[in-house]
């Protein structure tokens, strides 16, 4: 679903009861893909896309708010996490079949359309405008966790008092186990992927892991992720893997993203300031970093 691995737990007192949760589970996602996905040209997303430039886009309350949100975190990041990452033009690819760097020159005009700024809301009207023509909307990056937070509510106001909702890699935890433990996830260190570093009890909240291990590319010894900072078009360095706890997973995914690009530094000193949210970092030597209230060792 998606485009990507959906994977649902469910604590019920029966089978009938667990696939009655996980069928309210995906009528919800589909519910919100049919909102926001960008791939679906029906969709209130497309919409907005189809009329930058041109005209504002009437949408739900739902879908203004989320992007309202989008942009405090863009604003937060300096907007190293951008949905509107989807006007860049595709000069790098991933799939092994680049065989040089795209000159400066075509790297720059990539990112020309890309700015939240020309994200014009109006909530009055609960309208959204892209400011110019072919910019785009993608929700790629937070799109998911929304979701899973969204799977969670529902499933707790239908009497399912314990889960695990994992959205490609976002996750968020609710209730306990049947034995009464918490919930854990286990972060591994994607470059000795045999080696888990550290485990946690997720209670009632969520992480969310980006990663580059899977999908980079190298020029002059140097690697170059997937992931591409929105401001400069050129790929995020120095990182192969972010994990971001926080209290809802939204938060968790577009933070992930926000901190792969600003680094290792940046992005800690930003996790550090605010409160209720945690994270672990894995650079390219596979060193691990950690933010303030994070203690690895008690975590082995």
């Amino acid at each position: 679903m998606l485009g990507s691995p959906f994977e649902m737990t469910v604590v019920a007192k029966d089978t009938v009861e667990g696939n009655y949760f996980i069928q309210k589970a995906i009528a919800e996602v589909k519910r919100i893909e049919y909102l926001i996905s960008d791939w679906i040209p029906t969709t209130q997303i497309s919409q907005v896309n189809q009329n930058a430039g041109i005209a504002p886009v009437k949408v739900d309350q739902e879908v203004f708010q989320l992007i309202e949100r989008a942009i405090k975190i863009s604003k937060l990041t300096n907007g190293a996490f951008d949905i509107s990452y989807a006007s860049m033009d595709k000069i790098w690819k991933f799939d092994g079949s680049m065989i040089e760097m795209p000159t400066e020159e075509a790297i720059k005009n990539s990112v020309a359309k890309v700015g939240y700024q020309n994200i014009i809301l109006n909530e009055k009207e609960s309208t959204i405008f892209l400011k110019n023509k072919g910019m785009k909307l993608g929700l790629g990056g937070i799109g998911q966790g929304y979701i899973a937070d969204k799977i969670k509510v529902l499933l707790l106001q239908n009497g399912c008092k314990s889960g695990i909702v994992n959205v490609s890699g976002d996750i968020f935890a609710w209730g306990k186990q049947p034995d009464g433990k918490p919930w854990t996830v286990a972060i591994v260190n994607p470059i000795n992927k045999n080696k888990v570093f550290a485990t946690f009890p997720l209670e009632d909240s969520a992480v969310e892991t980006s990663g580059s291990y899977e999908k980079y590319v190298t020029f002059n010894g140097k690697r170059y992720s997937h992931i591409i900072d929105p401001r400069t078009g050129y790929p995020a360095t120095g990182i192969v893997s972010v994990s971001v706890f926080a209290k809802t997973t939204e938060v968790a995914d577009a933070l992930a993203t926000g901190v792969f690009v600003l680094g290792v530094e940046v992005g800690l000193d930003l996790i550090n300031q605010l409160k209720g949210i945690e994270c672990i970092i894995v650079d390219e030597n596979g060193v691990v970093h950690a933010s303030d209230n994070i203690d690895l060792k008690k975590l082995k």
